[in-house]
């Protein structure tokens, strides 16, 4: 998943008037985005034998590909490339690009490992990593519901490691790395598709390295279908990123943040009833309190920004 970490910390959006067409085309291009995200491990599961590491290196050099076609297309390729002689992006594109390589090693890891369901928790557990992660680099007060909010999170987890006997290291890996990517990405002005063409290109280097070492990988063992599902990968990667862009231009970034949610519940889902992962009682309990724990998230966030902006409107009259 490439979302933009920040998407459910907004401001609240009420609509009181006929909904505009830029914002229903916003929301078909939202939820095509995180339904896209969604759905996109049974693309994976089809190079489930190839090596999670060569995954990355050759999504990274696909992506990277089909990144700077769509930039060129869109006569943005030199502009873009022009922000490379700036010191302090490229230090913030490094260090975004590193997080979202370990994050994608992780999650195609673990669907290679049948562990999908590990995985969607990881996802479901980002937004409340955002606000350990503002208080702990930012200084921030998490408001008493937050404090809430990651309590039943932490139980939830402390549970799922005495059901399963073990610490669930894929999810809170894969939460972390998400949440620090958005923490570190808003410190980037580039857009969304511009600041991963930047992350692909740093790396796109060890990418193709890795790939000469090892004799082009699956590209080069014959057949057509791995070669074909490969070199998809770059829009695969790609065109989603390019929705979600399209529809945070055009609808409240809260109802963005609450489109999120459906990548990591269709990929429960996934992992439940498609692929028949373990989900036995112990587990089920474990992520019946990391949903509390959103769901208290979630209602604490609608209601604080709702009130922000009656405080708001009440200054302006």
């Amino acid at each position: 998943m490439t979302t933009s970490a920040g998407a459910a910390n907004v401001r609240a959006f009420v609509p009181r008037a006929p909904v505009h067409p830029a914002h229903r085309s916003g929301l078909f291009a939202g939820a095509g985005c995180f339904l896209f995200w969604g759905l996109v491990p049974i693309f994976w599961k089809q190079l489930g034998h190839v090596d999670a590491l060569e995954l990355v290196a050759q999504r990274t050099v696909w992506s990277l590909l089909f990144l700077l076609v769509v930039l060129a297309a869109q006569g943005r390729l030199i502009g873009v490339l022009k922000l490379l002689a700036s010191r302090r992006l490229l230090a913030v594109n490094a260090l975004t690009g590193a997080l979202l390589m370990g994050n994608w090693l992780v999650f195609l890891w673990a669907i290679g490992r049948g562990q999908l369901l590990e995985a969607s928790l990881g996802y479901f557990l980002v937004p409340l990593f955002h606000v350990a992660a503002g208080a702990l680099l930012h200084g921030e007060r998490p408001r008493p519901l937050q404090w809430l909010a990651i309590a039943l999170a932490t139980v939830g987890v402390a549970w799922l490691i005495v059901a399963v006997g073990h610490l669930p290291w894929m999810a809170l890996l894969l939460a972390i790395t998400w949440a620090l990517y958005g923490v570190v990405r808003k410190r980037s002005p580039m857009p969304a598709i511009d600041g991963l063409a930047v992350e692909t290109l740093l790396f796109a280097p060890l990418a193709v390295g890795w790939l000469v070492v090892h004799g082009g990988g699956a590209l080069a063992r014959g057949g057509f279908v791995d070669p074909l599902l490969l070199v998809s990968s770059g829009w695969i990667t790609a065109i989603p990123l390019v929705w979600f862009a399209f529809a945070a231009a055009r609808i409240p970034l809260t109802t963005l943040g609450l489109l999120q949610y459906l990548s990591p519940s269709i990929q429960f889902v996934l992992g439940w009833l498609v692929y028949h992962e373990p989900f036995d009682g112990g587990r089920a309990q474990g992520f019946a309190w990391i949903w509390a724990g959103l769901l208290v998230y979630v209602i604490e966030g609608l209601r604080h920004r709702r009130a922000a902006g009656m405080l708001r409107g009440a200054a302006g009259g």
